[in-house]
């Protein structure tokens, strides 16, 4: 649990650095359609696509530091969210 509180106390700062805000972030969800996971939903807007980008490459250069705690939490939400993009993408 240690490891997920430092993340709840540094993430702001971190997406903020990069113009990024929260449009959603909560624990309890309710899902309207198909199976519901139980996991923890965020959603990050950045002014660009550049600034995603670059919060994304910060994220990869900590991960191959070996500062994995923050960055691998990121990018594993970052892919998963990217699955999920497609599949409803495909669906409509």
């Amino acid at each position: 649990m240690d490891r997920f509180r430092k993340y709840l106390e540094e993430s702001p700062a971190i997406i903020a650095r990069y113009s990024g805000k929260y449009l959603a972030r909560a624990g309890k969800t309710i899902q309207l359609e198909g199976e519901q996971d139980g996991r923890r939903l965020v959603i990050i807007e950045f002014p660009s696509l550049e600034k995603a980008k670059e919060w994304e490459g910060k994220a990869m250069i900590a991960l191959k530091a070996g500062k994995e705690d923050l960055a691998k939490q990121a990018l594993l939400r970052k892919q998963e969210y990217m699955n999920y993009y497609n599949e409803l993408k495909q669906a409509f």
